[in-house]
């Protein structure tokens, strides 16, 4: 099967994680644009380049594409760039004109313009880190109480001028791709929205397009994975299966539904089935879920660590250790890497957001069930990448570090990758390196 994915932008995991996934089926064959193509967190994607790489595939049998990156130059840039209705109008009925050519089925995703509720304009446009804040405040108070709050009074007329203008550009791109969708042009078409408060724009404009017949999902950047995950024939039956199943209602940081919820839309969305027991399941899905609340290592947010014994399922199983955002939970691997992980093992993941963590996770399992030409060496490299990032480094190493050093994340991985190499029974070297030039995504190359 031949298939082309377009990422968000060229971090680790948008870029490099999805050929790990895919490299455990030697059956696929996934075609992504040149990584210097792709857009950072300091320039946008060169989408006439990609275009002309795009045009000259031939025999294609999917299409997996973030909609951001060819309509903006990446997710960064959508919320950036200064470009006009019209001539993004024009960019992206280009890209309809050459996918129209490829007879391929298409899955896309496009992002509903976030609202950080915070003054950092990191991934934002420069007056974020001055007014950022206030406008997060403007656009809650807004929806909820149904008409202009008057903070709105407070920030400078051109900046909130501009900021409103950015929004409605966006949607009105958003309402193209989903009149596409009205005439069968994608297979599927999510619209995507993270970082999600209980009022705002994004989440009005969210009701919106579901008002006007689109699929909006919470998440972003494992979308692409769980429409590889679909684009993959076969059904996939999962069971999943909580630590913590009294506190399966309970919602996620940075998201707006419940895990359970998250869970099962995932599962679903990969093109999966969600069964209601273990005798039924392909594979078992163990959900490390939270107690009161979801912790966060780097923010300083605890919660009640996994406290059990884990025993080895005798079906295929597969782990979204979720009790904390953006890393693992350290009792949990204990436990696991006591046990064992057994000759059933699909995969491991506690990579970010409750989302991000099942998307990825259950698109590798899924390749790997259905898998013509499995490689089990692949599948081996692909888990070493997940507990060297997820555990490794950011359950623990990043908090040893206040900068990017790679000399220093070598230096302090070298037990974990000992450890790691034992449970899996897989030699390998180590590269670290920080693409984005923060310490919130790290790249973990082996040889």
């Amino acid at each position: 099967m031949n298939i082309v994915f377009i990422p968000i932008d060229d971090r680790p995991v948008c870029y490099g994680l999805p050929k790990l996934i895919t490299d455990i089926d030697k059956s696929l064959n996934i075609f992504m644009p040149e990584r210097n193509l792709l857009g950072n967190l300091n320039k946008r994607a060169d989408v006439e380049q990609i275009f002309k790489w795009l045009e000259n595939l031939r025999d294609i049998d999917a299409i997996v594409l973030s909609l951001d990156t060819v309509a903006y130059g990446g997710l960064i840039s959508s919320r950036r760039c200064n470009d006009s209705f019209d001539e993004i109008k024009i960019r992206i009925r280009k890209l309809y004109d050459i996918l129209t050519r490829k007879n391929a089925d298409i899955y896309a995703f496009s992002s509903i313009m976030r609202i950080s509720n915070n003054n950092i304009n990191e991934e934002e446009k420069e007056y974020w880190s001055k007014w950022g804040k206030k406008i997060f405040d403007y656009s809650y108070r807004s929806h909820k109480n149904g008409c202009k709050s008057r903070i709105a009074n407070t920030i400078p007329s051109d900046i909130l001028e501009d900021y409103v203008l950015t929004r409605k550009r966006n949607f009105e791109i958003n309402k193209i791709y989903l009149e596409w969708q009205k005439q069968g042009f994608f297979k599927t078409l999510i619209f995507s929205k993270d970082d999600c408060a209980e009022y705002g724009f994004n989440v009005r404009e969210a009701q919106a397009l579901q008002d006007m017949g689109g699929f909006v999902k919470t998440g972003a950047d494992e979308i692409p994975l769980t429409l590889l995950a679909r684009a993959i024939k076969g059904e996939v039956k999962i069971f999943p299966i909580y630590a913590q199943p009294e506190c399966k209602n309970l919602i996620s940081n940075y998201e707006d539904i419940s895990i359970q919820k998250s869970t099962e839309s995932q599962i679903e969305l990969a093109g999966c089935k969600v069964v209601n027991s273990d005798k039924e399941a392909d594979i078992i899905l163990y959900v490390n879920n939270f107690i009161d609340k979801q912790g966060e290592i780097v923010m300083k947010i605890s919660t009640k660590p996994f406290h059990s014994k884990w025993n080895i399922p005798e079906k295929p199983y597969m782990i979204a250790d979720v009790r904390f955002a953006n890393g693992s939970d350290n009792c949990f691997i204990k436990e696991l890497f006591k046990a064992g992980t057994g000759e059933n093992f699909y995969g491991y993941a506690g990579w970010n957001t409750s989302a991000n963590t099942l998307g990825s996770l259950i698109c590798a399992a899924k390749i790997k069930f259905l898998a013509k030409k499995y490689d089990e060496t692949a599948f081996k490299k692909l888990e070493t990448v997940r507990f060297l990032d997820d555990w490794a480094y950011q359950a623990n190493v990043r908090q040893q570090i206040k900068t990017p050093n790679e000399t220093a994340v070598k230096e302090k991985m070298h037990n974990y990758e000992k450890e790691i190499s034992e449970i899996l029974n897989y030699k390998f070297n180590t590269k670290y390196c920080f693409p984005w030039k923060r310490l919130f995504e790290i790249e973990v190359v082996l040889s």
